[in-house]
């Protein structure tokens, strides 16, 4: 018989007070006991809505009445006939806007956890599971991969189970992308990322490290290389700015470099030397997931007071819910309807405070979407010492503008053949947020997917 319970069985997670001092993960995951009880609230709906709401389409349901059976390593291979990177995707994916949105069980109560018991089955998998990744035979068809984020990951290892020879350039040290740079370790632990990463190893995908191509290599030479196609899955890494007075000064950054600092880099980590701001009084100006990330972050580092500063209200914040919650229970201190409109500093060009204004939400646009305005005379000063810039990222134009035939929108990002993913130039993709601006990590990874699935199609006529 179905649970009919109306609740999701809670996720154990740190207590708020420990959680924010210390940069392990937040969220302890489902025992096997939680797990099998959440998954028999599932009733297997006939016609599977949750699937519709999965870039990559898990069979959602298949997968669940495994749980249910205690079956977990054969959940676990029908997640990854789809998904090759369940343990992330069960931790960073927006489930509540995707999958979770379309269950029946969230019409009468909360939906069914999808994404906890995804990286339950991942987490279980990993602990309990030691088969070596088995190589495909070679087809002798060398493909080229830009980037070793969640598009080009997946890319690369859905064509080396097809049998192509495949390489990753990848511009940073480290393979991963943004999920290595991006997301702190209190959320995903960069030892699930490398994991992931040497299964695709295994499978005879080579990684080069430090290739910025567009300087060490264009893509030109790469296809000289005997390359019969590249996929580009560079991300949007190219921070944005507010264009307000005091920008330049002293402890104003990007969400973007500081969190590359402290995830990348181990900032947070004494053994490492890498310098990063020693905050008291932070403001982050945004409200998405990186905004949330820097703030908690923040927060962690030491600082006394963190605030989200975010034009519109707690209702329009564009982060998960989930995070904001956490970043609530962690004492991060939420300034809705403000605006900054000038950053200042001491003699010396540090930061010493920001001047904001109060907004109010007008009429709704076309969109529906209310947009904010102005409070004359509701100027006000707050006392600072660190602003970090979280307004949004948007792709680096080094690849565009070095090779011939790579057309972009006005917003930077490549412009594709929404059928096929193929660029304005010939046997080049492009997935991700290199041709979506910043979007989610599953977005991206069905990019990689459709990209690895046009690309094997050409290829082979």
């Amino acid at each position: 018989m179905p649970n009919m319970s109306l609740e999701k069985i809670p996720m154990p997670v740190q207590e708020p007070d420990v959680r924010n001092k210390n940069f392990d993960e937040v969220a302890l995951g489902y025992t096997e006991e939680m797990a099998i009880e959440e998954a028999t609230r599932c009733i297997n709906c006939k016609n599977k809505p949750c699937m519709t709401g999965c870039p990559v389409q898990v069979r959602i349901p298949e997968f669940i009445a495994k749980v249910a059976e205690g079956q977990f390593e054969e959940a676990y291979q029908i997640i990854t006939d789809t998904n090759g990177l369940p343990a992330i995707c069960g931790r960073v994916c927006p489930q509540e806007s995707q999958c979770e949105s379309k269950c029946v069980r969230g019409i009468k109560g909360e939906p069914v956890a999808i994404g906890r018991l995804e990286r339950f089955v991942a987490d279980y998998h990993m602990a309990h599971e030691h088969d070596e990744a088995v190589k495909p035979e070679s087809n002798g068809i060398k493909v080229a991969v830009i980037g070793a984020g969640p598009a080009g990951l997946t890319c690369a290892a859905d064509l080396a189970k097809l049998g192509y020879e495949v390489t990753i350039f990848e511009a940073f040290h480290k393979a991963g992308g943004v999920l290595v740079y991006g997301i702190p370790e209190f959320r995903l632990p960069k030892a699930i990322v490398q994991a992931e990463v040497e299964n695709l190893e295994k499978l005879g995908v080579k990684i080069e490290t430090n290739m910025v191509i567009g300087r060490v290599l264009s893509i030109d030479e790469i296809m000289d290389m005997g390359y019969k196609a590249v996929f580009i899955g560079s991300g949007a890494g190219l921070p944005m700015f507010m264009n307000i007075e005091g920008e330049s000064l002293i402890g104003v950054c990007s969400a973007n470099e500081y969190l590359t600092r402290v995830n990348l880099m181990k900032a947070y980590d004494d053994d490492y030397d890498t310098p990063v701001l020693k905050s008291k009084k932070v403001a982050v100006v945004g409200g998405g997931n990186v905004a949330m990330d820097a703030a908690r972050t923040a927060k962690r580092l030491g600082a006394e007071e963190v605030y989200i500063v975010y034009r519109r209200s707690m209702e329009e914040l564009p982060a998960r819910a989930e995070e904001v919650h956490h970043a609530q229970e962690e004492g991060i201190i939420f300034k809705m309807l403000h605006n900054p409109t000038k950053i200042i500093g001491d003699d010396n060009g540090r930061v010493t405070g920001m001047e904001c204004i109060q907004m109010e939400l007008g009429e709704p646009d076309e969109s529906g979407r209310r947009s904010p305005i102005p409070i004359e005379g509701s100027e006000f000063t707050v006392n600072l010492d660190t602003v970090i810039m979280s307004i949004g990222t948007s792709p680096n134009p080094l690849l565009r503008t070095t090779t011939d035939g790579l057309e972009a929108n006005d917003r930077g990002c490549l412009i594709v053949n929404e059928d096929t993913l193929e660029t304005t130039r010939g046997n080049v993709y492009a997935g991700g947020d290199a041709v979506t601006g910043a979007a989610t990590v599953i977005l991206a990874m069905g990019a990689g997917k459709k990209a690895a699935e046009e690309i094997d199609r050409k290829l082979k006529n």
